[in-house]
């Protein structure tokens, strides 16, 4: 079952789609937050797979750079009317030829990905063990046949490796970056928001080296309360209270007020979730 406004949004999108590529998505699954059970309006995006009718030409590209604009205009809208730097509800996704559904997920070579602003040709970052996992088994079908007559392949057995692999890879780089002098930004979010949203993601990782489970970020939160030393617990306070759109809870006051020094924080904590997953593998 849907929530209703994502439900909405995912129905102009669709509605969209098949005004501008006619009869190219053939299957439409819903993953992320939506299929974990945490999804929230106003906060999380809508993660899809979409399982297409083949490869694109030049003018098709075009067509599918434009859904990306006119499917997600509610979400923008919305994003405008509240003033929010940030475009929650907007639809990212990777669309996949369904002839290749069946074939181990490493080996799948997508059509495309919409993520954020840009397009990515024979690239997406979702055909990935963590996502085909979290597809095969809590997928939310809005179009096509369900999840467990695809056949897929999430590769379980590359599961953990995979996860250590973007640990060491993508937030280890994160972290240098963030104890730099230039940490990381986005477009209207100064370095300290984009340090607070990236704290919940590393914790999802190592519990899913732990354990082969994969869970929210909300979740995590919990999870990295239960596992980490007590003297990260207000920053993972924080970073929660921040990603429901609450205020800072008590004893996080000192971080919420210091957001000069929060990226350089936020880096020591994802170092430390880095190190604890590689004794957990070494005691393995």
């Amino acid at each position: 079952m849907l929530p209703n406004s994502a439900a909405r949004a995912i129905s102009h999108y669709l509605s969209m789609a098949d005004r501008l590529l006619p009869g190219w998505i053939r299957g439409f699954y819903v993953v992320g937050s939506v299929a974990l059970g945490a999804w929230r309006a106003g906060v999380s995006d809508i993660d899809f797979v979409a399982a297409v009718d083949g490869d694109l030409g030049e003018r098709d590209v075009r067509r599918l750079a434009l859904l990306h604009k006119a499917g997600n205009v509610p979400a923008v809208w919305q994003a405008l009317v509240r003033a929010r730097p940030a475009i929650p509800g907007t639809l990212n996704g990777v669309f996949v030829a369904a002839s290749d559904l069946g074939e181990p997920v490493t080996q799948i070579r997508p059509v495309a990905s919409h993520s954020g602003p840009s397009l990515e040709r024979g690239r997406g970052f979702e055909v990935n063990p963590v996502v085909w996992k979290v597809l095969a088994e809590k997928g939310v079908t809005v179009r096509g046949p369900s999840p467990d007559e695809l056949g897929l392949d999430p590769e379980p057995d590359k599961l953990r490796e995979w996860n250590l692999q973007q640990l060491h890879g993508h937030f280890a780089a994160w972290a240098g970056k963030a104890s730099s002098g230039r940490p990381p930004r986005k477009p209207l979010l100064p370095a300290h928001r984009v340090a607070l949203s990236t704290v919940l993601s590393p914790p999802r990782l190592h519990h899913t080296i732990v354990t082969t489970e994969v869970i929210s970020k909300e979740a995590a939160a919990q999870y990295a309360l239960d596992t980490f030393e007590a003297r990260w617990h207000p920053l993972i306070r924080l970073a929660l209270a921040r990603r429901l759109g609450l205020p800072a809870p008590v004893g996080a006051d000192a971080y919420a007020t210091g957001p000069r020094r929060l990226p350089g924080l936020v880096g020591e904590f994802v170092r430390d979730v880095i190190a604890s997953a590689d004794r957990h593998c070494q005691d393995m």
